[in-house]
């Protein structure tokens, strides 16, 4: 990853837990001068220690990137201590789930280039998504560098607003968790079906993987990829009328909880 910013100034990562390790075995791999990477973290992990990053060390006093990866719960410990970062030219980032950029510009000044970032679990495979949007005072490549350093662990999209950053989380932020239960429910009916409990798990998650990867490689739209499976008075028709039915099916369940899980995100955002 080519970054003349940071090979000069430094990058400082506060917090390197399952996402922060994601991004940066992310970064490494991508080519990213591990001696231009700072890690402050007060656990860190036999895994980082092997990196070659300094570790819990000295920070450049004007790095070109501050990436927070740490807990929500956490922040108000560690953001202070880099409080004299901003209000230059320091980029912040944050993956901190629930952290608005208007609680970063308290701390932090409301000069501070900031681009607040809402990633997913799957991030740990190289497979995450992640939404971001900047503040008025971070200029015009801010979003290119934060997309450059997201894009390590998956695909990055750009918000128009802050606001929509709680249906992201509703939707992709959450998501995972709703597929992963989806996975659930399909393995244990296959199993009331009479196999067996193993064997039905395995059936259950190679098949929403694989409906996942042709999703993203097939050019239709995936209302058409389930047409094309679906033959008339065949078995998955019979299936998806369950499935698809207005008032009891997938469609009304979905839109609640998406709307529970985005209603929830505001009301932690505004505290």
């Amino acid at each position: 990853m080519k970054n003349s910013r940071i090979a000069k100034q430094g990058l400082v990562l506060l917090g390197c837990g399952k996402m922060g390790s994601a991004m940066l075995a992310g970064w490494l791999d991508r080519g990213l001068p591990a001696d231009a990477v700072h890690v402050v973290d007060p656990f860190p992990s036999d895994w980082l220690k092997g990196t070659g990053v300094a570790i819990n060390a000295d920070l450049p006093a004007k790095p070109a990137i501050v990436l927070v990866a740490v807990k929500p719960q956490m922040m108000a410990a560690a953001l202070p201590t880099l409080q004299a970062m901003g209000g230059g030219t320091t980029l912040f980032v944050s993956v901190a789930a629930g952290i608005t950029i208007a609680t970063f510009e308290s701390i932090l000044g409301t000069t501070t280039p900031i681009v607040r970032a809402m990633p997913n679990t799957p991030a740990a495979v190289g497979k995450g998504i992640s939404a971001i949007v900047a503040n008025g005072a971070a200029p015009a490549g801010a979003l290119d560098e934060a997309e450059a350093l997201l894009s390590a662990v998956g695909q990055v999209v750009r918000l128009d607003n802050e606001a929509q950053i709680d249906a992201v989380t509703g939707v992709s932020g959450s998501g995972p968790a709703y597929v992963f239960h989806m996975i659930e429910t399909l393995a244990a009916a296959g199993e009331a079906q009479g196999l067996p409990a193993a064997m039905a798990m395995q059936l259950a998650k190679a098949t929403v993987a694989g409906a996942g990867a042709l999703a993203e490689a097939a050019d239709e739209t995936p209302s058409q990829l389930r047409v094309n499976v679906t033959s008339p008075n065949g078995t998955t028709q019979a299936g998806l009328e369950v499935l698809m039915d207005a008032e009891s099916g997938l469609p009304m369940l979905m839109t609640k909880t998406v709307a529970a899980a985005t209603n929830r995100s505001k009301e932690l955002a505004n505290g």
